[in-house]
């Protein structure tokens, strides 16, 4: 197993497989780099270095009670791609990891030459609702994650990922597999990095991060993402982005990646060799 430990003593796992440009993943909440599976070996298979991290508190990286913001995430993020002399890399962020890819490219893109950014069904610009962002998702939705997390995180856990990869919607079966990973990697990390971790894939306002980004980047969610709102997120994200890619692909949940990975990998293989 690869970690590194940063400067405040947390210990960061990360996975590093094969050679040729690097691609860097970013996960999504609760969950861990094994999110990333179907993409890594994908992309491992068409010639390329795949690289993921257990953002800290998550994973097999440490359970630090602190650096539970987005900051801190980005700056974990920061420390494996610099131990590694990762140059001329993609960078891409499902969910949460989708903020962390924002702020990232925004704070180390030019210092680290990130080659392209990819943001999938992700919290940017701001998830919620305030007086600036009246789209966004009332305080109350995440304040009902935190008592749910508190009371039974094994039990939450079991229930979030039914909408989150659609399997609520007439017809769709779920896979009970998927539901079962889904829980392992959430169950794997740490309780309170995960209830701090709501806040700040909740609050963090990346609307001058998107701003600053200035490479080429795509945009992809799903429209019936139940639970980061595309048009309250990926629309607006498109806008701020400087000659960002905007695809919106009808019917996909938001764990799209997993659930359609025959659609989503090639999209993102096509976008990254242009």
């Amino acid at each position: 197993m690869s970690h590194i430990t940063t400067s405040d003593g947390t210990d960061i796992y990360y996975k590093d497989w094969g050679t040729g440009q690097p691609i860097v993943f970013h996960h999504g909440w609760p969950l861990s780099s094994d999110d990333w599976d179907a993409q890594m070996m994908f992309f491992l298979l068409h010639g390329y270095r795949v690289i993921a991290h257990d953002r800290r508190g998550h994973g097999r990286s440490t359970q630090t009670s602190k650096g539970n913001d987005m900051d801190t995430y980005v700056a974990d993020a920061a420390a494996v791609v610099e131990h590694l002399g990762l140059k001329n890399a993609v960078h891409i962020g499902h969910s949460t990891g989708g903020g962390e890819v924002a702020r990232y490219v925004a704070k180390y893109g030019k210092a680290h030459g990130v080659a392209k950014a990819i943001l999938v069904s992700a919290v940017p610009p701001l998830m919620l609702k305030t007086a600036a962002n009246p789209g966004g998702t009332d305080m109350s939705v995440f304040d009902g994650f935190r008592k749910a997390l508190a009371a039974n995180r094994a039990q939450f856990y079991r229930e979030v990922p039914i909408p989150f990869y659609g399997f609520n919607r007439p017809g769709v079966k779920t896979i009970e597999g998927v539901v079962d990973n889904w829980w392992r990697q959430g169950m794997i990390g740490g309780a309170v990095n995960h209830y701090e971790g709501i806040k700040a894939f909740s609050e963090t306002d990346f609307t001058e991060d998107l701003k600053k980004i200035d490479v080429p980047t795509l945009v992809m969610a799903g429209d019936d993402d139940q639970i980061v709102p595309y048009k309250d997120a990926s629309e607006l994200s498109a806008k701020l982005i400087k000659g960002a890619e905007l695809k919106i692909y009808p019917g996909y949940p938001h764990g799209m990646l997993t659930v359609h990975a025959d659609v989503i990998n090639p999209d993102l293989l096509a976008f990254i060799k242009k």
